[in-house]
């Protein structure tokens, strides 16, 4: 064969080659990191009264958060968590690949959905809030707990708000977290799934220290911003709005009244 053509097709074989190992190892990686086969006795227990309500009915308790999976968006419209001060370790853990969520009866969107998607794989229980422990940490990286980010917004306000989160569970011993992204409107999609790509992502924080709750929420475009995660803040209520999602229906009228309308952010710390 005339060498002109042997290099081209040296190429394209490599190049399919390394497409597909990658997908083996990662399968590998899998098979003996397994993320959530085991029982732990040192599980979160979450307050069920900061759950919201499922518009989907695929609701699925894990040991360190719980979901609402959307079948039709391939993604969780809500992951919610208590992040504990004692939560907040420095832990380094070897990070593992994303894996199906096994417990979602419909399975979570593959990974290979966000391969070349233009999409970071985000997490909406990141995994900075669980290095508490090996399981933790690993749990979150269930397909069911990732939504398709723009990577600066991930890397940028998104982060910076996650950072904030951290500290002010420190702060107050504890608070409470709903996240997701705003699965409405006429979405993009990435993947042979079609995963729903929001143009907006919502985190709400509870802190609830000694009976005297108080709440911070945002609403953040998926996009790049140089911005103060401040200037996103929200009522509870503009969330639910957007979303359909009764947010915390399982608590007192008079305090979840006072939680969904108010934004206070001097509460917060925000002069």
């Amino acid at each position: 064969m005339n060498r002109k053509y042997i290099y081209p097709l040296v190429i394209i074989i490599v190049t399919v080659a390394l497409y597909y190992a990658d997908d083996f190892l990662w399968e590998e990686n899998i098979s003996t990191s397994e993320i959530s086969k085991t029982t732990n006795n040192t599980s979160e227990e979450f307050d069920d009264s900061f759950l919201p309500t499922s518009t989907t009915g695929a609701v699925v308790k894990h040991n360190y958060f719980t979901l609402s999976y959307s079948e039709e968006n391939e993604e969780a419209e809500w992951v919610a968590y208590e992040l504990k001060k004692s939560d907040l370790t420095k832990n380094e853990f070897e990070r593992p690949y994303f894996i199906e969520d096994k417990s979602v009866k419909t399975n979570s969107a593959d990974w290979r959905n966000y391969k070349n998607s233009g999409y970071d794989r985000g997490h909406l229980c990141p995994a900075g809030d669980r290095r508490m422990s090996f399981e933790a940490y690993n749990e979150t990286f269930l397909t069911s707990n990732i939504s398709p980010q723009d990577h600066d917004f991930n890397a940028g306000i998104w982060n910076r708000l996650e950072q904030k989160v951290r500290y002010w569970a420190e702060k107050y011993d504890g608070v409470y977290i709903v996240t997701g992204g705003v699965l409405k409107g006429n979405l993009k999609t990435i993947g042979y799934e079609n995963v729903s790509v929001p143009t907006e992502f919502y985190k709400i924080v509870v802190d609830a220290s000694d009976g005297n709750y108080k709440a911070i929420a945002f609403l953040i475009p998926n996009k790049s911003s140089s911005e103060s995660f401040y200037k996103y803040a929200v009522s509870i209520d503009e969330i639910e709005a957007r979303t359909g999602i009764d947010f915390f229906p399982q608590l007192p009228d008079s305090i979840e009244n006072k939680l969904e309308s108010m934004i206070d952010l001097k509460s917060w710390g925000r002069k």
